[in-house]
């Protein structure tokens, strides 16, 4: 048996697709956001990052460092256990209470990431609902489909944000069987919104439990960040709301709000929660600050969506095909793997510009796009920039524009073969 051979195999298999993924050697510099050091080939410049998720630069944030760098002098790096044994420390207590309060729920589970958090607790949720049927949306994050898996239950996809197929599937079950609905709010490769509300009147009417992801909008949307829910005052009408502390509060980890029913019933029967290491004390400190400044300002989420508005204006305008979204996502289509990477890689070499390419399984074949994230910190300056970089790379290889111009024509079979020079040649 050649081991070896059959992952060499696979990897192979990546390449041949063009969908083999390299990871950009990126350091974050604080103060100097969105820019950061670029290392490749023993040299380091400079570069714009366009796609990070970090999407209020709340990692970079005053307050969010003192208090990280204030526990981790106090209470050392690690948490020292899990939660059970020695790892629940007081800052990782108050950080529950802060997302409880967040989300007006009763109580709160943090994890070590938000996939965690949602394959676990997905998982457990309906494992413990007696011959649970989960009702999925088709355009889930990995992370729910793998919780939908793990739980062993029977499953129903619906079609991506489709009510009427939803209560198709919902009026065919039992009506005394248990039900959970599993959605997001903001679906971050195309940036729709979830009909929340109309779901929640769905599980109302056919006695179903609602679980929603709301990871790339907390921090983002409502009066005090507390997502989408909060925005539209639905918190109260979904069961369970999961988010991350990675993306917009700028920390690491995941976490699930609930009934106190739920939450302990999860706390006590997740593998994923009760075999891992708690999260460290610095962490969830700096999580904490970062809410809790994020439930009274209002200024970084009005630039926020300020920058993110005029991003799409200028880009559209220009002629390129950004990707119809409703909130902070602003994606750029390309339609071909190699061309994707080809421009990601030319809006570095040539411009100093990093946005990484999405491609199949993150989003369907034939539409690969560059997902562009801009934040308060990418001003009208950096704006400009992009558009220019992205006019030179769209026109040098060819990619089709929105509108259909000479520039954009040429055929992708001719164009997959072209070769750039990394001095713009």
């Amino acid at each position: 048996m050649d081991y070896r051979g059959i992952f060499q195999d696979a990897v192979d298999q990546l390449h041949a697709e063009k969908r083999y993924r390299v990871f950009a050697n990126l350091e974050r510099m604080v103060g100097k956001f969105p820019r950061a050091v670029y290392r490749s080939g023993g040299t380091a410049r400079e570069v714009t990052v366009w796609c990070s998720n970090d999407y209020l630069g709340m990692g970079q944030n005053d307050m969010v460092i003192d208090a990280l760098c204030t526990a981790a002098g106090k209470m050392g790096s690690g948490a020292g256990g899990t939660r059970n044994i020695s790892g629940t420390n007081h800052p990782l207590v108050e950080l529950e209470l802060e997302l409880a309060d967040l989300h007006g729920k009763e109580a709160a589970l943090v994890f070590t990431s938000g996939f965690i958090s949602n394959e676990a607790s997905i998982s457990t949720i309906a494992r413990l609902l007696p011959n649970c049927l989960i009702l999925s949306d088709e355009l889930n994050h990995s992370s729910m489909i793998e919780g939908v898996k793990r739980s062993g239950s029977e499953k129903k996809i619906f079609r991506h944000n489709d009510l009427d197929h939803l209560e198709e599937l919902l009026r065919a079950a039992d009506p005394q069987r248990a039900k959970l609905i599993v959605f997001e709010s903001v679906y971050s490769m195309d940036g729709d919104i979830a009909p929340i509300e109309a779901i929640a009147d769905l599980a109302d009417k056919y006695n179903a439990m609602t679980y929603i992801d709301e990871v790339h909008a907390v921090g983002m949307y409502g009066s005090r960040g507390g997502g989408i829910t909060d925005r539209d005052g639905l918190s109260d009408r979904i069961d369970i709301i999961e988010g991350t502390l990675a993306k917009a509060f700028g920390a690491l980890g995941g976490y699930i709000t609930g009934s106190r029913a739920v939450i302990d019933a999860v706390r006590s029967y997740a593998p994923g929660f009760i075999f891992t290491t708690a999260l460290p004390p610095a962490i969830a400190a700096a999580a904490t600050a970062s809410i809790r400044h994020l439930k009274t300002s209002q200024d970084e989420r009005t630039a926020h969506q300020r920058q993110a508005q005029a991003t799409k204006e200028i880009l559209s305008s220009a002629g390129f095909p950004v990707m119809p979204s409703e909130t902070h996502i602003v994606p750029l289509l390309v339609g071909d793997p190699e061309l994707c990477k080809m421009a990601s890689d030319r809006l570095l070499d040539v411009h100093g510009i990093y946005i990484q390419p999405i491609n199949y399984p993150t989003v369907p074949r034939g539409t690969e796009r560059l997902r562009i994230t801009p934040s308060p910190f990418h001003d009208d300056q950096l704006i400009g920039e992009l558009c220019s970089a992205l006019t030179e790379v769209w026109n040098t290889l060819g990619i089709p524009f929105a509108t259909g111009s000479d520039e954009g024509t040429v055929k992708s079979d001719r164009i997959v073969k072209l070769t750039v020079s990394k001095a713009g040649g």
